[in-house]
């Protein structure tokens, strides 16, 4: 597949490469999986539970390391649950036969880190989660390790969502600054640090939660039920009076930038932790944004946060409000997408403020 310019690759050209059977399907493709710059990934029904994570290595095959390190074989034809604390392989539905120019990289899918659920893509002889070699040729594989509650799924359903790369195209700081002349991207030109800074909210209207808490000891969440969930059975609504919330550790948290994103519609973007060496807690379990998120071209429109998915590790640590905990790194696509996120059938978080998965009722 030669393609003229480097980038990301938009859905028309991720169609395309279907088409070439460069990215083959046990069942056929559908429309709702297409996003305007990635692919959501299926299950396959074979599962199996395994003693603890792993990464092939450069010589070994996933089936061959599941031969030793698996506990038992699952099918997932039918609904089952994943207990939390345990991990989890999934063979994807789809499977890949790269050009020797087209690299991917995998993310969660935004409801998958909203409900806690580790998810990294594994391929054959490879040292590294959720990244995929140029040429590769293939299965996939995804790692799924609820932490916070149990889940119920079945084959089809999509946890991931893989991206296309005709080499990677990362938009510099001078760019930015043109960018936002252009899409007035950030509200403070300071935010641009080698991307965009991204801090916390934890300042509400009153009686309005600025975050919530995962409980404990929750039934299971089956996946496929949608606006289903009431939010008092596995949330705890967050207060801050006074501007900072301790975060426990162990704990999993929902909470909200203070920014606005904007992401114009030739461009991506990606959340990478803001300094790795604050070491006390983990941002984002999904951190990719798609072309059009959060933008608009009438100011009425609804402008979209981002929602921050918050682990804190070994010590309680105070969080306070306009904190800068993360950054937005963009890249740009190799053409501009026929449609940009919010067109597309299953856009559900354009216009976010604090929002939990679809899952869950609407809580306001």
């Amino acid at each position: 597949m030669l393609l003229k310019r480097k980038g990301a690759l938009p859905a028309e050209q991720i169609i395309a490469l279907h088409k070439l059977s460069s990215i083959k399907c046990l069942r056929p493709l559908t429309d709702n999986q297409i996003q305007p710059a990635s692919i959501d990934l299926r299950l396959s029904k074979k599962c199996w539970e395994v003693e603890a994570s792993f990464l092939p290595g450069n010589k070994k095959t996933v089936r061959q390391k599941l031969s030793k390190l698996k506990k038992r074989e699952i099918d997932i034809g039918d609904f089952k649950t994943l207990s939390k604390g345990k991990i989890y392989i999934i063979q994807i539905q789809e499977e890949l036969n790269l050009p020797d120019n087209i690299s991917a990289v995998a993310n969660a899918k935004s409801s998958t880190g909203r409900l806690d659920i580790l998810t990294r893509l594994i391929s054959d002889n490879s040292s590294c989660f959720d990244r995929i070699r140029k040429g590769y040729k293939g299965k996939v594989y995804v790692e799924i390790a609820p932490i916070s509650f149990s889940i119920t799924i079945k084959e089809g359903i999509t946890l991931n969502q893989l991206r296309f790369h005709n080499e990677q195209q990362i938009i510099t700081d001078r760019q930015l600054v043109k960018l936002n002349t252009k899409f007035n991207i950030v509200e403070n030109a300071t935010q641009i640090d080698n991307g965009i800074t991204i801090s916390v909210n934890l300042k509400g209207k009153e009686n309005e939660p600025i975050g919530f808490k995962a409980k404990k000891s929750c039934p299971a969440i089956n996946l496929s039920k949608l606006n289903f969930y009431e939010v008092e059975t596995f949330w705890e609504r967050l207060f801050s009076k006074k501007g900072y919330i301790t975060l426990a550790p162990g704990a999993f948290y929902i909470l909200r930038s203070k920014e606005y994103i904007t992401i114009p519609p030739q461009t991506a973007a990606e959340m990478v932790p803001y300094e790795v060496r604050m070491g006390e807690f983990r941002v984002h379990y999904a951190g990719f944004f798609d072309p059009g998120f959060g933008f608009t071209k009438n100011i009425l429109d609804k402008r979209s946060k981002a929602v921050l998915e918050i682990r804190c590790h070994e010590t309680p640590f105070i969080l306070e409000d306009s904190q800068i905990i993360g950054k937005l790194i963009y890249e740009t696509l190799s053409r501009v997408p026929n449609a940009m996120y919010g067109e597309i059938i299953g856009s559900n978080y354009q216009g976010q403020t604090l929002k939990l998965s679809k899952h869950f009722k609407n809580w306001q």
